[in-house]
């Protein structure tokens, strides 16, 4: 496993359709305004993993649950795989690294595909995979996605509590994004911000 995963993928949020207080980025940055001001922390991610653990704390974890046989090394030793057997419709592969600030998790992208994927099975396409995420989101972390029709990357969902900020988007037809984000320390960061040399950020304008 090795930090530079933490460039695999960061989405930024801005979401601008116009002057309305209603608009999708007004909704969001108000939501998030108003949680970061509770004080209150949401610092669960998964696999007993959550924002802000020391970064010898989470190798330690890994390694346990490699021992456990629940994990391995994954993309290009890069990441680590889990697979999720029972938890949705179909198993799904995610492959997961954290992003350290001052040597605690500050984010968290997963990458998820269902295991079996195929360009002509379209019940195991990232439409498919989306939907089942968030649905098993809602279960664990909360209600309260936000919904973002994007001009380029279809429906994106964000949800806020407290300090964390969780992101869903497809970034294919295969691959669905999660990321987990402690906004007490994550900066936004404009579209052409290369800070974290991600591939995947959405634009500006929206629908």
């Amino acid at each position: 496993m090795k930090r530079n995963f933490r460039n695999a993928v960061y989405l930024i949020i801005i979401i601008f359709t116009g002057t309305s207080g209603c608009t999708p980025r007004a909704k969001y940055e108000r939501k998030l305004k108003q949680e970061l001001a509770t004080g209150i922390r949401y610092d669960s991610l998964f696999l007993g993993l959550y924002l802000g653990m020391s970064q010898k704390d989470f190798y330690t974890r890994c390694w346990e649950l490699n021992r456990m046989g629940l994990v391995k090394q994954g993309i290009g030793n890069t990441t680590v795989e889990y697979i999720i057997k029972d938890e949705l419709k179909h198993s799904v592969t995610m492959n997961f690294y954290p992003a350290f600030i001052e040597g605690k998790i500050a984010e968290m992208p997963v990458k998820f595909i269902y295991n079996g994927w195929a360009p002509w099975n379209a019940p195991l396409s990232s439409d498919s995979l989306q939907v089942d995420l968030l649905d098993r989101f809602k279960e664990t972390y909360g209600e309260d996605f936000i919904r973002i029709d994007h001009r380029n990357r279809g429906t994106a969902y964000v949800l806020v509590n407290g300090n964390r900020r969780i992101t869903i988007f497809k970034e294919n037809e295969m691959n669905v994004w999660a990321v987990f984000s402690d906004m007490t320390v994550i900066k936004e960061q404009s579209d052409t911000s290369n800070t974290v040399n991600t591939p995947f950020k959405i634009p500006e304008t929206s629908k």
